[in-house]
């Protein structure tokens, strides 16, 4: 994809789409930078002539991320929170049917590794080009994957059922029942097959309401955008109500003492002893409070000690934490370091 930064962007915002993994990157580094139409590419890539993967994020997420783990240039991912939910994006790239066996189990080893790392609870999603078919039908595998897979299964499809199987993945392209031309992932000449998947847990496939191929986009030479609609169930949390209380504060002035003494003597009758009906009085004294001295608003105090925190500074913050991330400390994340403490420091 190199040089089709915008032309992705472009694509992402027409198309709605949120979160996208991309893989073939072939860029080297580690970075994090915006490609336009406010969208930002965190990737990471060895060589500039082959691998690399990636995962693009809506800008407005970027502030969620977490974690950023750059495995290898076949394997990635970002950790996010939103709305309390955990939310990991896996970016996987396989190696293609003539690589050396070492590389294939090296790649299941890493994907495996990135899996065990995550805590049960959290979700996950992968999008890989796993470079393998899957094939039509589920006899023996409907746990793992639904009917509409493409053609046949060979011996790179069968590792991304059993990686399903160990991690309790579901295969979710193959659970939507579309028209062959929108299960296609890749074609090439006369060839059209199924290579690039989208995987989540098994206990959250209900939370994806649809999922196909995007055909006529120009973006991937041979490649098809593979997109679901996923729905995070958050528990939203009740906002507690503040009561109203009476501004007892205001008794420490003699005025405002003697105001309510005199007409907590009234409500009592001119009893100047309190009555034994506890439950009674006590209900007395608080409406006398809240007559004489006035109740509070019953909204939330403002934090005094946030009075300097702004988007300048939660930005810089949060460059911080990328800069911090990336592992090759180059000059520039060093930098970007520095500008950020400084601008922390002036907040």
């Amino acid at each position: 994809m190199t040089g089709n930064g915008r032309e992705l962007a472009d694509m992402m915002e027409r198309r709605k789409v949120d979160i996208l993994c991309v893989q073939e990157t072939r860029w080297k580094g580690s970075k994090a930078h915006s490609i336009g139409a406010g969208f930002k590419l965190f990737y990471y890539g060895v060589d500039s002539k082959r691998n690399g993967v990636g995962v693009v994020l809506k800008e407005e997420f970027v502030r969620n991320v977490l974690e950023v783990k750059r495995v290898s240039d076949r394997v990635m991912s970002l950790k996010l929170e939103i709305e309390g939910v955990m939310l990991n994006v896996v970016s996987g790239y396989a190696p293609q049917v003539g690589c050396e066996l070492e590389e294939k189990e090296r790649f299941w080893s890493e994907l495996d590794e990135v899996m065990e790392s995550i805590p049960t609870g959290e979700r996950v999603v992968i999008g890989a080009d796993f470079n393998g078919h899957v094939g039509e039908g589920n006899t023996g595998d409907e746990e793992v994957m639904g009917k509409f897979g493409v053609k046949e299964r060979n011996l790179e499809g069968q590792m991304v059922v059993d990686f399903a199987k160990r991690m309790d993945m579901a295969v979710v392209n193959t659970y939507f029942q579309k028209k062959e031309e929108h299960r296609v992932t890749y074609k090439s000449g006369g060839r059209s097959t199924q290579v690039d998947y989208i995987l989540c847990r098994r206990g959250n496939l209900k939370e994806i309401s649809d999922c196909k191929v995007v055909v006529g986009e120009s973006v991937a030479r041979q490649h098809r955008m593979v997109v679901c609609w996923m729905t995070l169930m958050v528990c939203k949390k009740k906002r507690s109500k503040i009561e109203k209380k009476a501004k007892w504060w205001k008794l420490k002035k003699e005025e405002c003492y003697e105001e309510f003494r005199q007409k907590l003597r009234q409500a009592l009758g001119g009893q100047v002893v309190l009555p034994d009906d506890w439950e009674t009085t006590a209900e007395v004294i608080r409406e006398t409070g809240r007559k004489v001295l006035g109740v509070s608003s019953g909204s939330r105090k403002e934090d005094k000690e946030t009075w300097w925190w702004n988007e300048e500074v939660q930005d810089s913050i949060q460059r911080k934490r990328l800069a911090k991330w990336d592992m090759d400390r180059t000059t520039e994340n060093r930098q970007e370091y520095k500008e950020s403490q400084r601008i922390m420091k002036k907040g």
